[in-house]
Protein backbone atom coordinates (compact mmCIF):
# COMPACT_ATOMS: atom_id res chain seq x y z
CA UNK A 1 0.00 0.00 0.00
CA UNK A 2 2.58 2.53 1.02
CA UNK A 3 5.98 3.02 -0.59
CA UNK A 4 9.00 3.64 1.62
CA UNK A 5 10.19 7.23 1.40
CA UNK A 6 13.97 6.94 1.28
CA UNK A 7 14.45 10.64 2.05
CA UNK A 8 12.71 10.34 5.40
CA UNK A 9 13.87 12.33 8.41
CA UNK A 10 17.03 10.91 9.99
CA UNK A 11 17.22 10.41 13.73
CA UNK A 12 20.20 11.69 15.68
CA UNK A 13 21.69 8.99 17.90
CA UNK A 14 24.10 9.85 20.69
CA UNK A 15 25.91 6.81 22.07
CA UNK A 16 28.17 6.42 25.09
CA UNK A 17 29.92 3.20 26.05
CA UNK A 18 33.12 1.55 27.24
CA UNK A 19 34.66 1.32 23.78
CA UNK A 20 38.13 2.42 24.69
CA UNK A 21 40.47 -0.16 23.12
CA UNK A 22 41.24 1.72 19.90
CA UNK A 23 39.53 4.14 17.57
CA UNK A 24 39.07 1.26 15.12
CA UNK A 25 37.38 -1.13 17.59
CA UNK A 26 33.55 -1.14 17.78
CA UNK A 27 33.40 -4.00 20.30
CA UNK A 28 31.52 -3.31 23.54
CA UNK A 29 28.27 -2.38 25.24
CA UNK A 30 26.68 1.00 24.68
CA UNK A 31 23.67 3.11 25.66
CA UNK A 32 22.26 6.05 23.79
CA UNK A 33 19.37 8.36 23.03
CA UNK A 34 17.59 9.30 19.81
CA UNK A 35 15.61 12.27 18.60
CA UNK A 36 14.24 12.90 15.15
CA UNK A 37 11.05 12.91 13.11
CA UNK A 38 8.25 10.40 12.49
CA UNK A 39 6.25 10.41 9.28
CA UNK A 40 3.85 8.38 7.18
CA UNK A 41 3.63 7.93 3.44
CA UNK A 42 0.56 9.05 1.53
CA UNK A 43 -2.25 6.56 2.21
CA UNK A 44 -4.87 7.50 -0.38
CA UNK A 45 -5.05 3.83 -1.37
CA UNK A 46 -6.09 2.68 2.11
CA UNK A 47 -9.58 1.18 2.34
CA UNK A 48 -12.02 -0.45 4.74
CA UNK A 49 -12.54 -4.17 4.08
CA UNK A 50 -15.76 -6.10 4.74
CA UNK A 51 -16.73 -9.67 5.62
CA UNK A 52 -20.49 -9.88 5.03
CA UNK A 53 -20.95 -13.63 5.60
CA UNK A 54 -18.68 -13.80 8.67
CA UNK A 55 -16.46 -16.51 7.20
CA UNK A 56 -13.28 -14.73 8.29
CA UNK A 57 -12.34 -13.63 4.78
CA UNK A 58 -12.40 -9.90 4.10
CA UNK A 59 -12.99 -8.44 0.64
CA UNK A 60 -16.78 -8.75 0.29
CA UNK A 61 -18.98 -5.99 -1.11
CA UNK A 62 -21.71 -4.70 1.18
CA UNK A 63 -24.85 -4.35 -0.94
CA UNK A 64 -28.24 -2.81 -0.32
CA UNK A 65 -31.51 -4.70 -0.84
CA UNK A 66 -31.53 -3.23 -4.37
CA UNK A 67 -28.06 -4.70 -5.09
CA UNK A 68 -26.24 -1.36 -5.00
CA UNK A 69 -22.78 -1.08 -3.42
CA UNK A 70 -23.58 0.44 -0.03
CA UNK A 71 -20.11 2.04 0.06
CA UNK A 72 -20.19 3.49 -3.42
CA UNK A 73 -19.18 6.97 -2.21
CA UNK A 74 -15.74 5.52 -1.41
CA UNK A 75 -12.99 5.93 1.17
CA UNK A 76 -10.45 8.48 2.35
CA UNK A 77 -7.16 8.23 4.24
CA UNK A 78 -8.12 10.38 7.20
CA UNK A 79 -10.78 11.13 9.83
CA UNK A 80 -14.21 12.11 8.46
CA UNK A 81 -15.30 15.75 8.73
CA UNK A 82 -18.96 14.90 8.07
CA UNK A 83 -21.29 12.08 6.92
CA UNK A 84 -20.69 12.62 3.20
CA UNK A 85 -17.58 12.05 1.11
CA UNK A 86 -17.88 15.59 -0.26
CA UNK A 87 -17.04 16.96 3.21
CA UNK A 88 -13.70 15.14 3.05
CA UNK A 89 -11.35 14.07 5.84
CA UNK A 90 -8.68 15.58 8.07
CA UNK A 91 -5.01 14.82 7.45
CA UNK A 92 -3.14 12.26 9.50
CA UNK A 93 -0.74 13.52 12.17
CA UNK A 94 3.03 13.05 12.34
CA UNK A 95 5.76 14.74 14.33
CA UNK A 96 8.63 14.13 16.75
CA UNK A 97 10.19 10.75 17.57
CA UNK A 98 12.43 10.25 20.61
CA UNK A 99 13.69 7.35 22.69
CA UNK A 100 16.62 5.39 24.07
CA UNK A 101 18.50 2.17 23.44
CA UNK A 102 21.10 -0.26 24.76
CA UNK A 103 23.12 -2.72 22.74
CA UNK A 104 26.26 -4.72 22.20
CA UNK A 105 28.54 -4.92 19.15
CA UNK A 106 31.47 -7.16 18.34
CA UNK A 107 33.95 -6.42 15.58
CA UNK A 108 35.68 -9.23 13.68
CA UNK A 109 37.97 -7.73 11.10
CA UNK A 110 35.95 -5.06 9.28
CA UNK A 111 32.67 -6.84 10.09
CA UNK A 112 30.61 -5.56 13.04
CA UNK A 113 27.83 -7.75 14.46
CA UNK A 114 25.51 -6.72 17.25
CA UNK A 115 22.09 -6.64 18.87
CA UNK A 116 20.11 -3.84 20.48
CA UNK A 117 16.90 -3.09 22.34
CA UNK A 118 15.25 0.29 21.99
CA UNK A 119 12.04 2.03 23.04
CA UNK A 120 10.75 5.15 21.37
CA UNK A 121 7.71 7.38 21.34
CA UNK A 122 6.52 8.57 17.94
CA UNK A 123 3.88 11.26 17.47
CA UNK A 124 1.91 9.41 14.77
CA UNK A 125 -1.88 9.18 14.30
CA UNK A 126 -3.46 7.39 11.34
CA UNK A 127 -7.14 7.27 10.27
CA UNK A 128 -9.17 5.78 7.43
CA UNK A 129 -12.85 6.38 6.66
CA UNK A 130 -15.54 4.63 4.63
CA UNK A 131 -18.64 6.51 3.40
CA UNK A 132 -21.98 4.77 2.81
CA UNK A 133 -24.92 5.83 0.63
CA UNK A 134 -27.06 6.37 3.76
CA UNK A 135 -25.18 8.85 4.06
CA UNK A 136 -22.91 7.99 6.99
CA UNK A 137 -19.21 7.74 7.84
CA UNK A 138 -17.26 4.92 9.51
CA UNK A 139 -13.78 5.92 10.75
CA UNK A 140 -10.94 3.88 12.23
CA UNK A 141 -8.27 5.86 14.09
CA UNK A 142 -5.05 4.56 15.65
CA UNK A 143 -2.46 6.46 17.64
CA UNK A 144 0.97 5.09 18.51
CA UNK A 145 1.85 5.47 22.19
CA UNK A 146 5.27 3.78 21.97
CA UNK A 147 7.16 1.11 20.05
CA UNK A 148 9.89 -1.23 21.31
CA UNK A 149 12.31 -3.04 19.03
CA UNK A 150 14.62 -6.03 19.41
CA UNK A 151 16.92 -5.92 16.39
CA UNK A 152 20.16 -7.23 15.04
CA UNK A 153 22.82 -4.97 13.58
CA UNK A 154 25.33 -5.80 10.85
CA UNK A 155 27.85 -3.33 9.56
CA UNK A 156 31.28 -2.53 8.24
CA UNK A 157 33.62 -0.57 10.49
CA UNK A 158 36.40 1.49 8.94
CA UNK A 159 38.29 3.54 11.50
CA UNK A 160 35.88 5.90 13.20
CA UNK A 161 33.06 5.23 10.72
CA UNK A 162 30.48 2.43 10.90
CA UNK A 163 27.99 1.82 8.09
CA UNK A 164 25.28 -0.61 9.20
CA UNK A 165 21.91 -2.20 8.56
CA UNK A 166 19.44 -3.20 11.25
CA UNK A 167 16.25 -5.25 11.46
CA UNK A 168 14.13 -7.36 13.78
CA UNK A 169 10.91 -7.68 15.75
CA UNK A 170 8.88 -4.79 17.14
CA UNK A 171 5.91 -4.39 19.46
CA UNK A 172 3.86 -1.22 19.65
CA UNK A 173 1.24 0.07 22.05
CA UNK A 174 -1.56 1.41 19.85
CA UNK A 175 -4.64 3.31 20.97
CA UNK A 176 -7.56 2.35 18.72
CA UNK A 177 -10.87 4.12 18.20
CA UNK A 178 -13.89 3.62 15.95
CA UNK A 179 -16.40 6.40 15.26
CA UNK A 180 -19.50 6.50 13.07
CA UNK A 181 -22.50 8.70 12.31
CA UNK A 182 -24.68 5.59 11.82
CA UNK A 183 -27.32 5.52 14.56
CA UNK A 184 -29.30 2.56 13.19
CA UNK A 185 -26.91 -0.35 13.75
CA UNK A 186 -24.99 -1.32 16.85
CA UNK A 187 -21.21 -1.74 16.60
CA UNK A 188 -19.09 -4.05 18.76
CA UNK A 189 -15.42 -5.08 18.56
CA UNK A 190 -14.72 -8.57 17.25
CA UNK A 191 -11.84 -8.73 19.76
CA UNK A 192 -13.18 -9.06 23.32
CA UNK A 193 -10.06 -7.30 24.68
CA UNK A 194 -10.72 -4.11 22.76
CA UNK A 195 -13.49 -2.76 25.01
CA UNK A 196 -16.21 -0.54 23.58
CA UNK A 197 -16.24 0.08 19.84
CA UNK A 198 -15.84 3.82 20.37
CA UNK A 199 -13.42 3.52 23.29
CA UNK A 200 -9.80 4.60 23.34
CA UNK A 201 -8.37 1.33 24.61
CA UNK A 202 -4.75 0.55 23.79
CA UNK A 203 -3.38 -2.80 22.66
CA UNK A 204 0.08 -4.29 22.13
CA UNK A 205 0.59 -5.22 18.48
CA UNK A 206 3.55 -7.08 16.94
CA UNK A 207 5.40 -6.31 13.72
CA UNK A 208 8.88 -5.66 12.41
CA UNK A 209 11.45 -2.90 11.85
CA UNK A 210 14.20 -2.50 9.25
CA UNK A 211 16.60 0.25 8.34
CA UNK A 212 20.18 1.41 8.47
CA UNK A 213 22.51 4.20 9.38
CA UNK A 214 25.94 5.76 9.60
CA UNK A 215 27.71 6.11 12.94
CA UNK A 216 30.82 8.19 13.55
CA UNK A 217 33.02 8.20 16.65
CA UNK A 218 33.71 11.63 18.11
CA UNK A 219 35.84 10.34 20.98
CA UNK A 220 36.81 7.15 22.77
CA UNK A 221 33.40 6.88 24.46
CA UNK A 222 31.05 8.92 22.25
CA UNK A 223 29.58 8.65 18.79
CA UNK A 224 26.89 10.28 16.66
CA UNK A 225 24.69 8.54 14.09
CA UNK A 226 22.08 9.26 11.47
CA UNK A 227 19.58 6.41 11.18
CA UNK A 228 16.51 5.62 9.06
CA UNK A 229 14.00 3.06 10.38
CA UNK A 230 10.82 1.66 8.77
CA UNK A 231 8.25 0.12 11.16
CA UNK A 232 5.21 -2.03 10.39
CA UNK A 233 2.69 -3.05 13.09
CA UNK A 234 -0.27 -5.19 11.98
CA UNK A 235 -3.32 -4.24 14.06
CA UNK A 236 -5.95 -4.87 11.37
CA UNK A 237 -7.62 -7.87 13.02
CA UNK A 238 -7.22 -6.40 16.50
CA UNK A 239 -9.31 -3.34 15.56
CA UNK A 240 -12.07 -5.08 13.54
CA UNK A 241 -15.68 -4.04 14.23
CA UNK A 242 -18.95 -5.96 13.79
CA UNK A 243 -22.08 -4.10 12.65
CA UNK A 244 -25.26 -5.76 13.95
CA UNK A 245 -28.99 -5.07 14.41
CA UNK A 246 -31.49 -3.92 15.61
CA UNK A 247 -31.88 -2.56 12.09
CA UNK A 248 -34.53 -4.10 9.79
CA UNK A 249 -33.66 -7.35 8.00
CA UNK A 250 -33.12 -5.39 4.76
CA UNK A 251 -30.26 -3.42 6.35
CA UNK A 252 -27.07 -3.95 4.25
CA UNK A 253 -25.02 -5.03 7.28
CA UNK A 254 -27.37 -7.92 8.18
CA UNK A 255 -28.73 -8.69 4.72
CA UNK A 256 -26.23 -11.48 3.95
CA UNK A 257 -25.85 -12.82 7.50
CA UNK A 258 -28.29 -11.88 10.29
CA UNK A 259 -25.31 -11.97 12.66
CA UNK A 260 -23.93 -8.82 11.05
CA UNK A 261 -20.91 -7.71 9.02
CA UNK A 262 -17.29 -7.48 10.15
CA UNK A 263 -15.11 -4.69 8.82
CA UNK A 264 -11.57 -3.51 9.37
CA UNK A 265 -8.95 -1.25 7.82
CA UNK A 266 -7.00 -2.69 4.89
CA UNK A 267 -3.42 -1.84 5.84
CA UNK A 268 -0.97 -2.43 8.66
CA UNK A 269 0.30 0.57 10.66
CA UNK A 270 3.39 1.65 8.74
CA UNK A 271 5.54 4.66 9.59
CA UNK A 272 9.10 5.88 9.29
CA UNK A 273 11.52 7.55 11.66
Amino acid sequence: MRSVVVAATFAVLVVAGPRVATAQDWTGFYAGGTIGGALQSEDDSERVEFDTNLDGTFGDIVRTAAGVDAFGPGFCGGLAVGPTAVAGCTDDEEGVDFGGRVGYDRQVGPLVLGALVDVSRSDVTDSVTAFSVTPAFYSFTRKLNYVAGLRGRVGVGAGRVLLYGTGGAAVGDIEQRFTTSNGVNTFVPTDDDMGDADGGDSKQVWGYQAGGGLEIKVGDRWSLAGEYLFSSLDNRDDSAIRARGPAPATNPFILTNPGGTDFRRSEAFEFQT
